[in-house]
């Protein structure tokens, strides 16, 4: 909900409002629910739903709204997702092979994570991630590689948004957090045991680019008590210096 400040909206913000509703709605929804969920009211949210299936960018089923095929054919067309993840990919599908494990490529975006490519494995838990997906950083391994390799400004940002527990092994305490990542800067792997889902456990590692800042993180996700995490840390580890050589070559 986002209450009675949509009014101070334009027309686009109202429309990646709508558009982000839509998007995190698995079955999507109709302009009441979508209404509700944006704070725009129900004949804006109308309005705005009509003209965003005239342009592709939604879809009508009977009385429910889902995301559209020309968004879709847009996203495919971000530089940053489309380069990084065609360089990243034999380093994933290599990464899977090795570890049996679901793999993740995600880049940090505010205070989230932004997955820009999923790989599953069949013997993997179910997880909620996606490409296209956000999870907060803070509670994910492949966030934590990032951030810990992140300014610190990009850190304060992220601990001033609030650590959310997102279960119950959450890191939601400043210092501890900060502590955590000064470990994760020593040995260049982060560990999620159970922080992001309980029963889940990943093992990341950061990517860096030509310029030597981190660029994009990498991970293997898997049953806490089935994941050799000292095997999957060496691999991940691996892959994620293999591209980084990548993306910094010539």
């Amino acid at each position: 909900m986002h209450g009675e400040r949509s009014v101070e909206l334009g027309s686009i913000a109202r429309a990646v409002r709508v558009l982000d509703a839509v998007g995190a709605a698995e079955l999507g929804m109709g302009v009441s629910e979508i209404a509700r969920e944006t704070g725009i009211s129900k004949s804006s949210a109308q309005r705005i739903a009509v003209e965003l299936v005239e342009n592709g960018l939604l879809e009508r089923d009977g009385t429910r709204y889902r995301l559209g095929l020309h968004l879709f054919e847009l996203g495919q067309r971000v530089p940053r997702r489309r380069d990084m993840r065609d360089a990243a990919a034999p380093f994933m599908h290599d990464l899977r092979e090795a570890t049996g494990h679901s793999v993740h490529l995600a880049v940090l975006d505010g205070t989230s994570v932004v997955y820009l490519d999923v790989l599953r494995s069949p013997s993997a838990p179910p997880l909620p991630t996606r490409a296209g997906g956000r999870w907060p950083a803070h509670g994910t391994g492949i966030g934590k590689a990032i951030l810990a390799f992140s300014s610190a400004d990009v850190v304060d940002r992220v601990v001033a948004a609030g650590l959310r527990r997102l279960s119950e092994r959450t890191i939601t305490n400043p210092g501890l957090f900060a502590a955590e990542l000064a470990r994760i800067r020593e040995r260049g792997v982060s560990y999620d045991l159970e922080e992001s889902r309980a029963g889940v456990a990943c093992v990341a590692s950061p990517v860096v680019g030509s310029d030597g800042q981190v660029v994009a993180g990498i991970s293997v996700s898997g049953w806490h008590n089935r994941i050799n995490l000292d095997h999957s840390a060496a691999a991940v580890r691996t892959a994620a210096l293999g591209l980084s050589r990548q993306l910094s070559g010539p």
